[in-house]
């Protein structure tokens, strides 16, 4: 192939290639020769039918429900590509998993950080993704990232796709995530509401368990220092800051799964007047029975991109609308394989995007 450069899929399910094959489409090439399945014992094998050496290779990956499948395959696939001598080995995974595990909890670990480790040791050499869920995620990598956003397609499909949006108010639906909202509050040139209080579950609220008392190996020793003590967090009553009286409430976020959180948000807002609500989040994973809920929730409409496969939840649930971002990712690949700047996929993007 005279560009050098070949675009892989690593999924072995169907649902998971429709994003690869837009992709391929867009940039006017075939989707590389490849075989990957699991064995009748279930482990994950990768077939590369085509010559890959001394070229650039794009791996696509986007991630369903089985996420350890997945990631089994797109580190078989990338040592697959290293050992057959590929120059380069790009992972293009939309939605990176184990991102929300990227804070110390308790006697756990920093999941994020050991993936990003496996998949520099796989053979990758970049990984462009999208949305990560903390930004400082591309710190634990060892090679370059992109961060690529879905907020320009959200913002569009805001302004394209619902009537009399001027008369909409961006909702965050927790304190963690006002800096999100007022992000698309301050393109939109819409007003911005902050929802706080004994409802929220955050994750800045989780305890990371260092306050787990020490084993007492000798009671009569040094009594310890005394330490202050800290006043124990109580929540106020839920509260709505910012008036959402007569206006469409737009939450947006940047994973929408468990839809418990979103569903009681929704409640609070039709509560305090609201009269349409709609939630616009980049990662649709919306998994166990999110789409029943979503249907039977005072939510009018749920937006999502497809970096995740979520046609099965759309069928459960006509709410659910998709906004499709492979034309950034097709844009990002090919400016990577020309060498060409990344900064024009970034334009107007700010620090709390």
């Amino acid at each position: 192939c005279a560009s050098g450069y070949r675009v892989f899929s690593a999924n072995s399910t169907a649902a998971c290639t429709e994003l690869a094959k837009k992709i391929t489409e867009r940039l006017g090439v075939e989707l590389g020769k490849s075989v990957v399945f699991q064995a009748s014992n279930r482990e994950t094998r990768v077939d590369v039918k085509e010559s890959v050496r001394g070229q650039t290779i794009f791996i696509i990956q986007t991630i369903p429900r089985d996420v350890n499948t997945a990631i089994m395959e797109l580190l078989v696939m990338a040592y697959a590509l290293k050992t057959s001598c590929a120059k380069n080995i790009i992972g293009v995974i939309p939605y990176f998993p184990y991102s929300k595990q990227c804070k110390m909890r308790k006697r756990g670990s920093i999941v994020c950080k050991l993936l990003a480790s496996m998949l520099a040791k796989a053979g990758l050499t970049h990984i462009i993704t999208m949305d990560l869920h903390q930004k400082e995620v591309q710190g634990f990598f060892s090679f370059p990232v992109d961060n690529l956003r879905a907020s320009p397609f959200l913002l569009q499909y805001i302004q394209e796709e619902i009537p009399d949006y001027r008369n909409a108010i961006i909702v965050a639906k927790s304190p963690s995530a006002a800096k999100r909202a007022q992000s698309y509050a301050e393109r939109l040139r819409l007003g911005l509401a902050v929802m706080h209080g004994e409802a929220q579950c955050a994750e800045s609220d989780m305890a990371d368990g260092r306050h787990s008392p020490p084993c007492v190996r000798n009671p009569t020793g040094h009594p310890g220092l005394e330490l202050p003590l800290m006043m124990a967090k109580e929540k106020p009553p839920i509260t709505v800051v910012g008036d959402v009286g007569g206006r469409i409430a737009i939450i947006v976020d940047d994973i929408i799964d468990d839809v418990e959180d979103f569903v009681a948000a929704a409640e609070i807002l039709k509560e305090r007047g609201a009269y349409k609500i709609y939630i616009m989040a980049t990662h649709g994973l919306l998994s166990a029975d999110a789409p029943r809920l979503i249907e039977e929730s005072a939510i009018d409409e749920v937006v999502v991109t497809n970096t995740v496969p979520h046609e099965v939840q759309k069928l459960q649930c006509p709410k659910i609308k998709t906004v499709d971002v492979s034309m950034i990712l097709a844009e990002a690949i090919r400016r990577i394989n020309n060498g060409e700047s990344m900064a024009y996929l970034f334009r107007n993007i700010t620090v709390d995007d």
